[in-house]
């Protein structure tokens, strides 16, 4: 599978359900918002998180390159399984063209050598 590498640093903020999408989000090139009865969780660039917001730093992330077809099974198991054997944490982002795997700074390149070994290609954004 060929995989596609952001450049920048990610972070993950949780906030009750009912409050307003900060502004700030709007400012960060890449940003995910899920919102649930029980949460608001945002990833986005650590770059635009103010100080006095509490967040989860040190994230980076990598997609699939292209628009995956709704009906091809195993996409997420091809690249979270190679990981977890090596007890890398993933959380998983998905749109309606692709898939995100965000990883543990501090584990990336060991991530990116884990998936190339396992015969993944990656490419740089």
């Amino acid at each position: 599978m060929k995989l596609c590498i952001l450049p920048q640093e990610l972070a993950v903020v949780h906030f009750s359900p009912s409050i307003p999408i900060p502004e700030w989000v709007w400012g960060s090139a890449f940003y995910s918002i899920t919102r649930t009865t029980a949460e608001l969780s945002i990833f986005c660039d650590s770059s635009v998180i103010p100080e006095k917001i509490e967040a989860t730093h040190g994230w980076r992330a990598f997609h699939v390159d292209g628009q995956i077809p709704f009906d091809l099974p195993g996409v997420l198991a091809a690249l979270s399984m190679p990981l977890a054997t090596k007890q890398i944490s993933i959380f998983s982002i998905s749109t309606f063209d692709t898939d995100y795997m965000v990883v543990p700074e501090n584990r990336f390149e060991e991530a990116v050598d884990i998936l190339q070994r396992a015969g993944h290609e990656f490419r740089h954004a």
